[in-house]
């Protein structure tokens, strides 16, 4: 019953993008559905962790793809949205001359003085303090789930640059890492 409801899952999702050039709003509303999630992670983690530039970028994002639907062509939905929010993204830091290193504001919610918050907030701080073009990579990889060739597509880069710039991201990581675990 599960491989039914996948294969129907993937219809709705196929017919949605046959019918976003044509302007369908509920085929924008289903798509919208489906990728806000992953989206919104996406520029929030992009954007050091600001999560009222990420709403903005989020919204920004989903309005360009209601703009440009017509261009859409039919290839993979969550490349183009995500090479879209990416660009916003970039356009939203260059805009405001903000660097990508962590904010001392931004805590995600309440302070919480446990080991893990601790950890996860330097963690947090060693990503943000990446080169963009490595973060970028890292991002769509860990955080999205993405598979070289999309995160290639995204960056529009070769398949070998996208795997070498997570590779170096995850290796600056752990360098950077290491010494505070120990």
């Amino acid at each position: 019953m599960k491989f039914f409801n996948k294969n129907k899952e993937e219809d709705r999702l196929q017919e949605a993008f046959r019918r976003l050039p044509e302007g369908s709003a509920e085929a924008f509303r289903y798509l919208f559905s489906t990728y806000r999630e992953s989206v919104y992670r996406y520029c929030l983690k992009m954007l050091g962790g600001d999560s009222e530039l990420a709403k903005d970028a989020f919204q920004e994002t989903f309005i360009k793809v209601f703009e440009n639907r017509f261009k859409f062509t039919g290839e993979k939905f969550q490349n183009w949205v995500l090479t879209i929010a990416r660009n916003t993204c970039i356009n939203m830091l260059r805009v405001q001359k903000e660097s990508l290193m962590f904010d001392e504001a931004y805590i995600g919610g309440e302070k919480d003085e446990t080991v893990d918050f601790m950890l996860k907030e330097k963690i947090e701080k060693a990503i943000n303090s990446l080169p963009a073009q490595l973060k970028e990579a890292f991002l769509l990889r860990e955080y999205n789930d993405l598979k070289y060739n999309d995160i290639a597509e995204i960056l529009d880069v070769d398949v070998s640059l996208a795997k070498i710039r997570v590779f170096r991201a995850r290796k600056k990581l752990q360098s950077i890492i290491k010494p505070i675990i120990e």
